[in-house]
């Protein structure tokens, strides 16, 4: 089940609902891109900086397994930074010192996204992290014990969405059977594995977009008190 476009967004919300009409009682959540800023804005803006073909950067993502095949190894945790990051340089013909922290510095937390997780893990609702991850270290770790009930990073189970497995330990996690768990990501191909489980599925665009279309999936108000 996924529900997108403007028509979904403006449906009515009853900002006093207390319980899902449909007994969705978990919510799955990616982080980057999702619970942050855009991520690919902060790449582009790296490369502006660093004076690097952003279009060699987007083949890179869209066309070359090479790039792919690392970049599966470190969101799985098989490859360490240091080594991505020497062999990533090599691709684009930069230096690898600082190369991913330099790629993600533009990201900054979506404090609108972060806060109706909270609102949603206060209202009852059974909340987990899903997120593939670039190195393990770069996460509010803080932050996630007041919001998730759960954490599922890929780096640190050895499996990367859109494996199945990811989105079954998310729900395990969370506590909720899959198929009362709600799913939220910015990459439309990482929702099918999800949908196929029974999830209801939001593909991510924008703070105004998502949250009331949780709101109308979970019957919880989301609002920032």
């Amino acid at each position: 089940m996924a529900l997108e476009g403007p028509e979904a967004a403006a449906a009515s919300v009853d900002p006093d609902m207390r319980a899902s009409s449909n007994g969705r009682r978990g919510l799955l959540i990616d982080w980057g891109g999702v619970l942050t800023t855009n991520l690919f804005a902060s790449f582009h803006e790296y490369c502006v900086q660093t004076q690097i073909d952003t279009q060699e950067l987007v083949r890179r993502f869209s066309e070359d397994h090479g790039f792919r095949d690392l970049l599966i190894s470190l969101e799985k945790g098989a490859m360490e930074e240091a080594v991505f990051e020497q062999r990533f340089a090599e691709l684009l013909g930069v230096e690898p010192v600082g190369l991913i922290d330099g790629l993600f510095a533009g990201v900054q937390p979506d404090l609108a996204m972060i806060e109706a997780v909270r609102s949603a893990h206060q209202a009852g609702i059974r909340t987990a992290l899903v997120s593939n991850s670039w190195g393990v270290h770069r996460y509010p770790h803080e932050l996630f014990s007041q919001i998730f009930d759960g954490i599922v990073i890929s780096g640190q189970e050895g499996v990367r969405k859109p494996s199945r497995r990811i989105y079954e330990l998310g729900a395990e996690r969370a506590g909720v059977p899959a198929e009362l768990c709600v799913f939220v990501d910015d990459l439309p191909f990482n929702l099918k594995p999800a949908e196929e489980l029974g999830m209801a599925t939001v593909h991510h665009t924008s703070a105004d977009a998502t949250i009331p279309l949780l709101e109308r999936l979970l019957g919880v108000s989301l609002a920032v008190s």
